[in-house]
């Protein structure tokens, strides 16, 4: 017996909740990323690290306050807690994989795309990994195909996010930037959801875990975690905001001459032909 799938029981507030969830998060974790890169290098792990921590931590909080609005009509939904706070653990691990890559190597070439790979991975993994904590009277059937479209969406995504961390400019770049992560990020869950199909069981069972009324207030924490974060960070470190142009320097890199050796070197040329011209003047004296 197939089972009637509601992904919107709520209407609309849960997708616009989720959403700016995932924008969220990708806001602080894009700014941090691209802070890490004005910083000297002992400075960049620790915002690497918080980087993954808030766009890994926004994705799953993105995916749980979605599927709040997820209903089978035919059985209760519960969740197992282990498995839930598991998937977070893999999303911000595996987020945080990628974001070093690309941190460290640049966010071009073999390292966005290996970054970029490696992170949607990431977050296809925690999605899935949040749906096999769910609990109800059925088994969940995918199609495999559209599963695979889902974690395409999520590596380009990721891929997408990674290189506007790369590009060192300001907030408002950011803004934007987090807003395609996060419609992105919301498209892949949804596309994950559309491969979903329950099969009920015939005969009725109790099913174990909590359910979601007793996850909701964690949730709650994650967004409330976040707009604290983001508001310190942005009263105490004001390049968050301003941001810095891609020709300034942060720090003076092996094998990278410094800006002020170039003009030093135009000079030169000028500098020998102005002696010539006070030699020959030196000398017409002396032909008369």
């Amino acid at each position: 017996m197939q089972g009637t799938i509601d992904g919107f029981s709520y209407g609309l507030v849960t997708p616009l909740v989720a959403y700016l969830m995932a924008c969220l998060g990708g806001a602080l974790g894009l700014r941090c990323t691209t802070r890490s890169m004005l910083v000297p290098q002992s400075w960049r792990p620790g915002w690497l690290a918080l980087a993954a921590a808030a766009i890994g931590s926004g994705i799953w909080t993105m995916h749980f306050v979605a599927m709040m609005g997820f209903t089978v009509k035919e059985t209760p939904i519960h969740y197992d807690k282990p498995m839930t706070f598991a998937s977070l653990a893999v999303a911000i691990v595996m987020v945080g994989i990628g974001i070093f890559i690309v941190g460290y190597k640049g966010a071009s070439g073999t390292a966005l795309f290996t970054g970029g790979t490696i992170t949607g991975l990431g977050i296809a993994s925690m999605h899935y990994l949040g749906m096999a904590g769910m609990r109800l009277n059925g088994k969940l059937e995918y199609n495999t195909f559209t599963v695979a479209a889902s974690v395409v969406i999520a590596m380009a995504a990721a891929t997408a996010a990674l290189w506007a961390a790369g590009q060192i400019r300001g907030f408002l770049w950011s803004v934007g930037a987090s807003l395609v992560m996060g419609l992105a990020v919301s498209g892949m869950h949804y596309t994950g959801m559309a491969a979903l199909s329950v099969h009920l069981h015939g005969i009725e069972a109790p099913s174990a875990g909590d359910s979601p009324a007793a996850l909701l207030a964690p949730m709650l924490v994650g967004p409330l975690a976040f707009l604290l974060l983001a508001g310190v960070v942005v009263l105490f470190d004001p390049l968050i905001v301003m941001g810095r142009s891609s020709g300034a320097p942060a720090e003076h890199k092996p094998g990278v001459p410094a800006h002020t050796t170039v003009p030093h070197q135009a000079r030169r040329p000028q500098l020998r032909v102005r002696r010539g011209q006070d030699r020959r003047s030196s000398r017409a004296p002396q032909n008369h």
